[in-house]
């Protein structure tokens, strides 16, 4: 009984398994939100909002890897029209508040079929991987100023014979260095195109 509960509990929303539905809940509050490729374009509800837009009419998707404390495996896809708006899907989906569940197939289902489909249409829509170039640039710089700290207190623990003090060190650099350049690495703005989508951006 308890294990039916449990399982109940992390079933996500359901998807068209062909990729042309993807539905997630992008917080605890509100209900969730609905996209889907039809006839018409890319038909879209999210947070008493909606609307339809043609494939001609989308203009960018920017794909990047978005992790949190809850769920490292988190993707977004950032997809904007030729007016500006823009609309945001999640590999993700909202339980409870303890409970942040993957979707990665019907993610990567509903992003693989959007794309396949701007190509046939001939779209021109720019495609991007990763974060704001200057938004990774000041990432790059902090993290280098951390590394130089570390390396610092790094020398003089040796250099005083802390040596248990230089081991926490070393392992805080090796969590710290496998988390944050797992992001950068990842989010590495640069464009793509529609015949290689990327594989470190979508689950």
């Amino acid at each position: 009984m308890l294990s039916q509960m449990f399982n109940a509990g992390r079933a996500g929303p359901e998807t068209a398994s062909d990729g042309t539905q993807y539905i997630f809940k992008p917080s605890l509050v509100g209900g969730a939100a609905q996209f889907d490729l039809t006839d018409d374009g890319l038909s879209w509800q999210v947070r008493g909002k909606q609307g339809v837009w043609p494939l001609e009419k989308i203009a960018a998707i920017r794909l990047s890897y978005r992790p949190v404390s809850m769920q490292s495996r988190r993707f977004r896809a950032d997809i904007e029209d030729t007016r500006g708006e823009r609309v945001t899907i999640y590999s993700t989906t909202w339980h409870t508040v303890a409970l942040m569940s993957p979707q990665d197939n019907g993610y990567r289902a509903f992003i693989v079929e959007l794309h396949r489909r701007l190509a046939a249409a001939g779209s021109n829509a720019v495609l991007i991987i990763g974060i704001n170039p200057t938004i990774y640039l000041g990432g790059l710089f902090v993290v280098a100023l951390v590394g130089v700290a570390m390396l610092g207190l790094l020398i003089r623990a040796l250099i005083t014979g802390e040596f248990g003090g230089a081991l926490f060190l070393l392992g805080f650099a090796a969590l710290f260095g496998w988390q944050i350049g797992n992001f950068m690495r990842r989010n590495r703005p640069r464009g793509y195109t529609f015949e290689a989508l990327p594989k470190e951006v979508l689950p």
